[in-house]
């Protein structure tokens, strides 16, 4: 007697499992695995990246992956440039004069740096070391460094009590960086002590915007710092796959996909588009 046929939800299930096997498995392979068709792997493949539990790769689709170690502010600074460029253009938009803002510590709120400079009368909090030697020059801008423990790879202060400082403070935006992000476990970080600051700031700020790079998603690490419908907005760049920002909408996150190469504020073929709901 011929084995039932799996429902979708059985099917997609059983695809999660061979992903957990093989991580990475071909469209061509998962239809002989599956007995469907290359229709069907499609229209599955689609459905898990809506939930954030599996994502697209040429050819093929790949498992979520588990961040144990984040990587150094050397390996960060030469990775996603367009990327991260086009994602600190769209953010600019919250940059005005006399406002408060909070960089966490990473490359891509570095890049923040032209839209902070522009401006007057503001004031940058940050964990970030890189952040204020970059802004030594420009006398115009106030700065204050939370302090903490050093994090020597990645040239900032991390744990209890930079969250401590930033708890006395008042911030009009806390711009927060990523190392993992993903629709089911929302932001997350392979270290403790970065919680703490970037879970302050995000406490003592009015609004709270991640700016993290497509190429984060679907990666995910041990320490929960929040979900992504507790920002405000989620910016990221049109690297994102469809599917992905289609589930991320629907969840009621506010994404917008920034475009490498154009200038921010765009219409549809510009800088940015939202994804759609």
């Amino acid at each position: 007697m011929a084995e039932a046929p799996l429902i979708p939800d059985q099917r997609r299930q059983k695809m999660l499992r061979l992903l957990a096997r093989h991580d990475v498995l071909s469209v061509h392979q998962l239809t002989e695995l599956l007995a469907v068709s290359h229709m069907t792997v499609r229209r599955d493949i689609a459905e898990l990246e809506r939930e954030g539990l599996a994502f697209t790769v040429p050819g093929g689709v790949r498992h979520a992956r588990g961040v144990s170690l984040a990587p150094s502010f050397d390996a960060k600074s030469v990775i996603d440039g367009p990327q991260k460029a086009a994602i600190a253009a769209e953010a600019s938009e919250y940059v005005r004069d006399s406002g408060t803002y909070y960089l966490d510590a990473g490359t891509t709120t570095a890049a923040l740096l032209p839209a902070i400079r522009r401006a007057q009368g503001v004031t940058v909090i940050t964990n970030d070391f890189a952040i204020v030697a970059a802004l030594m020059p420009d006398e115009h801008v106030q700065v204050v460094h939370v302090g903490g423990r050093l994090d020597h790879a990645n040239r900032s202060s991390v744990g209890a009590l930079g969250a401590l400082v930033l708890r006395q403070l008042a911030v009009d935006v806390a711009f927060v960086s990523a190392t993992t992000w993903d629709l089911k476990r929302g932001l997350t970080s392979p270290d403790a002590d970065k919680v703490d600051v970037k879970q302050a700031a995000m406490d003592v700020a009015a609004s709270s915007v991640l700016l993290a790079a497509s190429s984060k998603f679907g990666n995910y690490s041990v320490y929960r710092v929040a979900a992504l419908d507790r920002f405000d907005r989620v910016v990221t760049d049109d690297g994102l796959p469809s599917a992905a920002a289609e589930g991320l909408a629907d969840a009621g996150v506010d994404v917008v996909l920034a475009v490498a190469g154009t200038s921010p504020g765009a219409d549809e073929g510009g800088a940015s588009r939202r994804a759609a709901r």
